[in-house]
């Protein structure tokens, strides 16, 4: 008694406060766990049960039973490892370009227009303005743009950058620019959101305390704007690298191009080959997830996980 009287916690009213929460908890957690069940664990289950089957005995196109046929992973990797390798390479270097790009953008937003809260908010929106139009609308656009008779491809082939008989569509080069141009937002907004809670009186502090300019930023605007860099580089390079869009022939690739969505497409819904593409796909999440782990540890962010 003289416990409670002092402020102190009851432990028997604590206790049925707990059981009470719980099936509180339940109760609003039983929604989305029936969504990713449905939605996401589901789709998952039957997409591995999938990769491990093996083409019907009687020859049917499209048939296949369950047959634990592991060997589908090993037959995909021989098969497309050159379209694995090139995936990993294009996304490497489009996410790089998309840094490059993306980093002064937000610094110039979120740190130097901060005064300016009106033309802060419109060029935010113009960096968000090309999801409001379709994201093949604006592939098949840039595929007109860098045509053969285009003045940007005349340029380059009168500087000498592009042979004359070279063409850029169908080029690695094609396909780079478009998945970085494509995958720009979600590298900006990340870096945005973090460079504009940046204390702007620690980089005051430091140039008062004799530091460079590139002292500033190397030592105190780049480790602190690293959770920005992290979340961005993740959700640019996990969609570019199962992206089929930009690389198909259709587009702005080549068949020298493709990519595993490429290919995964391809076995889906030409080939009819559906283990071999629930099997590439598997194949991607697994390679994804690992590359996804060693940087985030390897860059001391562990909380994203």
């Amino acid at each position: 008694m003289a416990f409670a009287a002092f402020g102190g916690a009851n432990p028997a009213k604590d206790s049925g406060n707990k059981r009470k929460g719980g099936p509180i908890v339940l109760a609003l957690l039983l929604p989305g766990l029936i969504y990713l069940a449905l939605f996401f664990m589901t789709p998952l289950v039957n997409l591995v049960v999938t990769s491990l089957e093996s083409p019907d005995p009687t020859g049917a196109i499209g048939a296949y039973f369950y047959d634990f046929n592991i060997g589908n992973y090993a037959t995909v990797v021989t098969s497309y490892m050159p379209q694995i390798l090139r995936s990993f390479g294009y996304a490497f270097a489009a996410t790089l370009f998309a840094l490059a790009i993306s980093y002064p953008v937000a610094y110039y937003i979120g740190v130097k227009l901060r005064s300016r809260p009106l033309l802060q908010r419109l060029m935010l929106t113009l960096v968000i303005a090309p999801f409001f139009i379709s994201f093949l609308l604006r592939t098949i656009a840039w595929k007109q743009l860098l045509s053969d008779n285009s003045g940007f491809v005349s340029l380059l082939h009168s500087t000498g950058i592009l042979g004359q008989t070279q063409f850029f569509i169908g080029s690695d080069a094609a396909v780079i620019f478009g998945l970085t141009y494509n995958f720009i937002p979600f590298m900006t907004l990340p870096l945005f959101t973090n460079l504009e809670r940046l204390d702007v009186r620690l980089l005051e502090a430091a140039s008062d305390l004799y530091a460079s300019p590139r002292k500033v930023f190397s030592k105190v605007t780049l480790p602190l704007s690293m959770p920005g860099i992290i979340s961005g580089t993740l959700l640019t390079f996990i969609p570019i690298a199962g992206d089929y869009v930009n690389a198909s022939r259709d587009f702005l690739g080549s068949s020298k191009t493709s990519m595993i969505g490429t290919m995964v497409e391809a076995d889906y819904l030409q080939n009819w080959n559906y283990p071999s593409a629930s099997a590439m796909s598997v194949l991607l999440m697994a390679v994804i997830l690992v590359l996804v782990t060693a940087y985030v540890r390897r860059s001391g962010t562990e909380d994203l996980l």
